[in-house]
């Protein structure tokens, strides 16, 4: 009885065993639309063998075959538009384009963010619909899901509602940036056994822009100082900050934070470590006789750090709660992980990459934070990549030869100016010094470079300039002016507006980022549209419409 039960299941086991492969078989090989008989079992091995022998013979015809015929690069220039004729997929370039100057338009906030942190206010009382027992509730079950100690208290509630009224608009587009960052963030934390809410401190630190820089040199998503960088491996050098790069410096982010854990064993009093420094930590433990739970010594810390916590919370309750807020973000198409790199092996510049393989210098600068110069290095020894949407990747890697051998060709032209121009900058760095009546106009004027690039170089959040700052400028040889000589704001003093219109009138000492933060609810952004401004640069006594409405 036992051995028929034995053949039973032999045969049983036998039959799901070629059923599957002829299902895997029906589902892999293409069959002829002209075939009207199912194919038996013996028959598909046949025609398999068949199949696998001839596609072991294609590739060897393809791998003795030393020509590239995939995707040959034609080194030619359009002669009405001067581009090459790459070609890529319409539909993905739409979406990486559009993807990319989301995240373009959105690098300005860390600025917005920085100075919220810095001048945090938890005392004010806000005016929004929702009830002090929801939110406990709400932050009660945030409580059990993630090691951070959230717990109710009125400062966290004014934050919060500070944050959904006064700064909703900021909170919405980091909704839409963080789809391209998380992933990323998550992955790494996961590695490193962090919470996965600590994702949510790179909305604090720096609004998710990897080239953000402080008032005192901290430097991209996760804000390291230069010291704490190179502790942390990240490479800083005149061309390549990694500090900007987001894996690199978010991997040392992981390692900063996991010591921190280690030596108080609190996630709280890790955050404000990660802010203040371990040290003004112990400090504050000592001075509030021994308490070790942040609100108990929070009164003893810097203002700075005093603001970090509670604004990292908050955060977290928005970005959970975003839906419950009617919170809207822009779905986007284009992930992190759906770039690609590839390692450099010779000095390429921003502009020859996007001439070639058709991608925008700006989308270049978002997927490439680290470049300072928009210049990618070769140096011996070190290993510096490339990152591309993966659409395009391919297109670099079938032509990498080619590439190579026409920007070399390039470079050594009469015509390209570009390495000349990059080592005499590097030898020619001046340090200026701001005098009275300067202000980035005139200097950037003066040395033949923009404002844009004075700003980068120096990692200045606004136009605002102190005497006695110092700026590190590279000026241009040929000295020719990259601003218009008038760089100051094309409103008129005397323009008229219609009755009823919300006007500010110009102080000294006024900035369109101090002007943006006497009226809740306008940037610097709604500043310029509303009144036609193409620069940051103002007058006294130019008066500016606070409202998109005719003049």
């Amino acid at each position: 009885m036992i051995s028929k039960r034995k053949n039973c299941l032999f045969l049983f086991s036998l039959f799901a065993v070629l059923s599957i492969v002829t299902a895997q078989e029906s589902d892999t090989i293409p069959v002829s639309a002209n075939t009207s008989k199912p194919i038996a079992v013996n028959d598909a091995a046949v025609d398999t063998l068949a199949m696998d022998m001839e596609g072991v013979k294609q590739m060897e015809r393809m791998q003795a075959d030393t020509t590239l015929v995939d995707s040959p690069l034609v080194l030619v220039k359009d002669s009405v538009n001067s581009k090459y004729n790459l070609q890529d997929l319409a539909e993905a370039a739409k979406y990486d384009s559009l993807w990319m100057k989301e995240l373009h338009d959105y690098a300005g906030l860390s600025n917005s963010m920085y100075y919220e942190v810095m001048d945090l206010d938890t005392e004010t009382e806000y005016e929004y619909d929702l009830p002090t027992d929801t939110l406990k509730l709400r932050l009660q079950k945030l409580n059990q899901k993630t090691p951070f100690n959230v717990v109710y208290n009125p400062s966290l509630e004014n934050v919060i509602k500070s944050f959904l009224t006064r700064k909703r608009g900021l909170m919405e587009r980091m909704l839409t940036a963080s789809q391209f960052y998380f992933p990323l963030f998550e992955q790494q934390f996961d590695n490193y056994d962090i919470p996965l809410e600590m994702k949510y401190l790179s909305i604090v630190e720096s609004a998710l822009n990897p080239r953000a820089r402080s008032r005192v040199g901290a430097t991209g998503l996760w804000q390291f100082m230069y010291g704490t960088g190179k502790q942390y491996n990240l490479d800083v050098t005149s061309y390549v900050d990694e500090r900007s790069d987001p894996i690199k410096s978010t991997e040392a982010a992981c390692k900063f934070l996991s010591k921190l854990y280690d030596v108080f064993d609190d996630w709280d009093l890790a955050l404000a470590a990660y802010n203040s420094g371990p040290g003004n930590v112990n400090k504050a433990i000592r001075r509030s006789g021994g308490h070790r739970n942040y609100w108990n010594i929070r009164r003893n810390l810097p203002r700075e750090t005093a603001g970090y916590v509670p604004a990292f919370l908050a955060a977290m309750y928005i970005f959970e709660y975003a839906e419950e807020h009617d919170l809207r973000m822009r779905k986007v198409d284009r992930p992190y992980f759906e770039t690609d790199t590839i390692h450099i092996k010779s000095l390429i510049t921003f502009d020859q990459i996007s001439e070639l393989v058709g991608v925008s210098k700006e989308e270049l600068q978002i997927l490439n934070p680290s470049y300072k110069l928009n210049v990618i290095p070769y140096i011996d020894g070190k290993d510096y990549a490339l990152r591309l949407p993966r659409a395009s990747i391919g297109k670099f890697v079938a032509n990498e030869d080619a590439i190579y051998a026409h920007v070399e060709k390039e470079l050594k032209s009469k015509e390209s100016q570009l390495p000349q121009l990059v080592k005499e900058a590097a030898e020619n760095r001046i340090r200026y010094k701001v005098r009275s009546g300067d202000f980035l106009g005139k200097i950037a004027e003066h040395y033949g470079v923009g404002v844009s690039q004075i700003k980068q170089w120096n990692g200045l959040r606004s136009n605002n300039l102190r005497v006695g700052q110092r700026l590190t400028i590279f000026p241009r040889k040929n000295g020719v002016s990259a601003v218009p000589t008038t760089s100051t704001a094309s409103v008129s003093k005397n323009q008229s507006f219609p009755p009823g219109t919300k006007v500010h009138t110009v102080q000294s000492g006024d900035s369109l980022w101090t002007i943006s933060k006497k009226y809740p609810g306008i940037s610097v952004d709604n500043l310029k549209k509303w009144n036609g401004l193409n620069s940051s640069n103002l007058k006294p006594g130019t008066k500016l419409k606070l409202c998109e409405c005719s003049s």
